[in-house]
């Protein structure tokens, strides 16, 4: 068949879309790409001046152009990953969403601390190159090096779907080195690697590592927790014992499926446990020291009650037999840990108690929803994905990969139909819209494959960076209800809690860093290790203000940029003229493009 005008194509296109929607919905419509045996013949094929591009005939029928598919993609990788690349949406929109989940799941986990040492060693024989004394360098893997060593992992891994759930999970079993782990640049990161290596694992095998884990620990005061000695008026102490119920596992209050509160006679919520529940908890977690010493001048073997300066944070807590409480032990609706077993046998009794107890579904699910995909989840969203937490199809429970792709997949995170719903969507925090950024753009380094970043002055702006939350109750609360029509909806806004007007600047000045003066990551090391951006793919673009935005909105806002922003944007970028700015004015137009983007609600808000 040969059709001899646009005209006709158009309107032949049309009555076909019109037929099918009248009486069926089918795949196999013109400007879908079906289009094998149509020659389109035009006038002439339109290349405007200045550019390789070419608009052919043939693309009227044939689906070139259409970037629906690619927005999906890009939509669904902002909740999946720390950022995507553009390669990463175009392959993703190629495939099945739930292919791809499952190829992630089998990718090799890329770990934290391996490379932290690499990068100290690395940095501190550049210190001493650059004549510096070694005496004056940092004496193991500080802060510092594990903030390096988490950059150059997600900058360059590939299991991006299990680094960005490893984040989520650093935000529930929260340890922070702005506390009693400053400068322990190792424990930092080799908890982390805990996270990474359980992401898409069972939650009882990661639960009950996190209770063992000497920097969880030595950040909730449990390692060297010593046995009540009454005469001494030494007790165990209860700080891990409250909070892997509180935060960990089950909550503060009795849960539905669905996440619903349950409520007594009286229309009271009822509480999940007590005081004197989390005293018999913290008889469980005592009588855990150090594993293993790091060379010292001091002890051989590990004792009971050495301080972690000559601990070796990554390794595992030992469990030492005469400093744990003996006896038995009362914990939550009658279960009773009987007396006569080991420490260690106490502990993994009680872990899989917490794990059991059905709050734990609704209780974790929620939390992950609320960090992924929405502030908001429904009660069926919850209790969807909380059954497969319960039971994963083949009589797992507590598989997080079944969960993370329940809660990806589910409707409410994939359906169009919810994006206009006013529950739909969270605040994007602001760490996320900074790795998010980084991911997205090319980048040039002063060392080729080099991406440490020390985040200050992004921490100083915003207060967040990973593992550096002020407590252990995250950055912000799951429950937090901002001030003004969220509160009264009686919705929650997490993220807004720590949105206020120094944060607010502060990122916007951050953006400003980014793209106005190019400085993507820094360290603070002697020889520069600056990572800028990198616009020379997006600067031909900008000759059509139209098409960059248009690359933008897929990469940035996943085909959400709102028609109010858009005109903004466009406006601004059509005073910028050869004639009024010489020949930077198309890089002028893809800065002030990126800078408008990154700083519009419609890059914060995730829909």
């Amino acid at each position: 068949m040969k059709i001899l005008s646009f005209i006709r194509v158009f309107l032949l296109s049309l009555l076909f879309v019109f037929t099918a929607k009248s009486y069926g919905q089918y795949d196999d419509y013109l400007g879908a790409g079906h289009s094998q045996g149509i020659t389109v013949t035009s006038s002439s094929n339109y290349q405007p001046w200045g550019w390789e591009q070419t608009a052919l005939g043939e693309n009227t029928i044939n689906g070139n152009g259409l970037e629906g598919r690619l927005m999906e993609a890009s939509r669904f990788l902002t909740q999946a990953t720390l950022g995507a690349t553009p390669e990463l949406i175009e392959q993703l929109a190629a495939t099945d969403f739930e292919e791809w989940i499952d190829q992630q799941s089998e990718l090799q986990a890329t770990l934290v601390l391996d490379t932290v040492r690499d990068i100290y060693a690395r940095a501190r024989q550049w210190f001493i190159d650059d004549g510096g004394d070694p005496e004056d360098y940092a004496y193991w893997p500080y802060n510092q090096h594990f903030l390096y060593g988490w950059w150059q992992v997600n900058m360059t891994a590939e299991d991006v779907l299990r680094q960005r759930v490893a984040l989520a999970l650093s935000e529930i079993m929260v340890i922070s080195y702005r506390d009693v782990l400053d400068d322990f640049g190792e424990a930092q990161a080799a908890y982390y690697d805990l996270l990474i290596d359980n992401a898409l694992g069972n939650y009882e095998e990661l639960l009950l590592q996190v209770a063992v884990h000497p920097a969880m620990g030595v950040y909730l005061s449990h390692f060297n927790n010593p046995k009540a000695i009454p005469a001494d008026n030494i007790h165990p102490d209860e700080n891990f014992a409250r909070e892997i119920m509180q935060l960990f596992t089950i909550g503060l209050f009795e849960l539905n499926p669905d996440g619903s509160k349950k409520l007594d006679n009286n229309g009271s919520p009822i509480p999940t446990y007590d005081i004197f529940d989390i005293k018999e908890f913290a008889k469980v977690f005592t009588g855990l020291g150090p594993g293993a010493l790091i060379e010292n001048e001091w002890l051989d073997e590990p004792e009971f009650g050495v301080p972690k300066w000559i601990t070796d944070m990554t390794v595992p807590m030992a469990m030492y037999e005469d400093w744990h409480q003996q006896g038995e032990k009362k914990l939550l609706n009658g279960f009773v840990i009987p007396a006569g077993q080991s420490g260690m046998e106490d502990v993994e009794a009680a872990v899989h108690h917490l794990f059991m107890h059905p709050n734990v579904g609704p209780f974790i699910v929620r939390h992950l929803i609320q960090n992924m995909v929405k502030s908001n989840p429904t009660p069926a969203y919850i209790a969807r994905v909380s059954a497969v937490f319960d039971n994963n199809g083949e009589g797992e429970r507590g598989d997080l990969k079944a969960v993370v792709k329940a809660i990806l997949l589910d409707t409410e995170a994939r359906d169009c139909n919810w994006v206009n719903h006013p529950q739909q969507g969270k605040l994007r925090e602001p760490m996320m819209r900074y790795f998010n950024f980084c991911r997205a753009v090319d980048k040039n380094n002063t060392y080729e494959g080099v991406y440490w970043n020390i985040g200050y002055e992004f921490w100083r702006n915003t207060g967040q960076l990973p593992l550096a939350s002020p407590s252990v109750f995250n950055f912000f609360l799951p429950d937090f209800q901002p001030v003004g029509p969220i509160a009264d909806a009686d919705l929650y806004g997490p993220e807004f809690q720590i949105h206020n007007s120094l944060t607010s600047l502060g990122y916007i000045n951050s953006v400003d860093d980014w793209v106005m003066w190019g400085v993507l990551m820094d360290s603070w090391e002697v020889v520069g290790t600056a990572v800028t951006i990198d616009i020379s793919q997006l600067t031909p673009l900008a000759k059509d203000p139209e098409v960059l935005v248009n690359k933008l909105d897929v990469l940035l806002t996943h085909g959400g940029l709102s028609d109010e922003t858009r005109y903004i944007i466009l406006t601004a970028l059509d005073y910028m003229r050869h004639d009024n700015l010489w020949s930077y004015y198309l890089e002028y137009r893809v800065k002030m493009a990126l800078y408008l983007i990154m700083i519009s609600p419609d890059y914060a808000i995730l829909k």
